[in-house]
């Protein structure tokens, strides 16, 4: 079973639950706008892919930041920046299974066992 952590009104978040239903991949949702997301999830999301994949920085969110907040980024200021803002994490993040992805690429998640 995989959990597919992002926000409901994102495009990307809903091509890939409609990739993941049309392919009958059982996972549950969970909506960071509403629920958040706790530390432990983001240290082990950006160990294991890196920071800088997981946050958005191409988003409205994060470009809305003061250079100041923008500048000396590294793991924990990332998760610091995530943890206040779950908009500036990237969506979606798919895990388990033994499985963690960011982003929706139909390929490489076929690959990684998804669907």
């Amino acid at each position: 079973m995989f959990t597919l952590y992002g926000i409901p009104n994102c495009d990307t978040v809903k091509k890939a639950r409609a990739w993941l239903d049309g392919r009958g991949v059982a996972y549950a949702f969970h909506d960071y706008k509403k629920l958040g997301v706790d530390q432990a999830s983001l240290r082990r999301w950006t160990s294991a892919l890196g920071w800088e994949t997981v946050l958005n920085r191409a988003g409205t969110t994060f470009r809305a930041l003061s250079d100041a907040d923008k500048a000396d980024l590294d793991q924990d200021k990332a998760i610091a920046l995530m943890l206040a803002q779950p908009s500036m994490i990237k969506r979606p993040i798919v895990e388990g299974d033994g499985v963690l992805a960011a982003g929706f690429k139909p390929d490489a998640w076929q690959t990684a066992g998804i669907g």
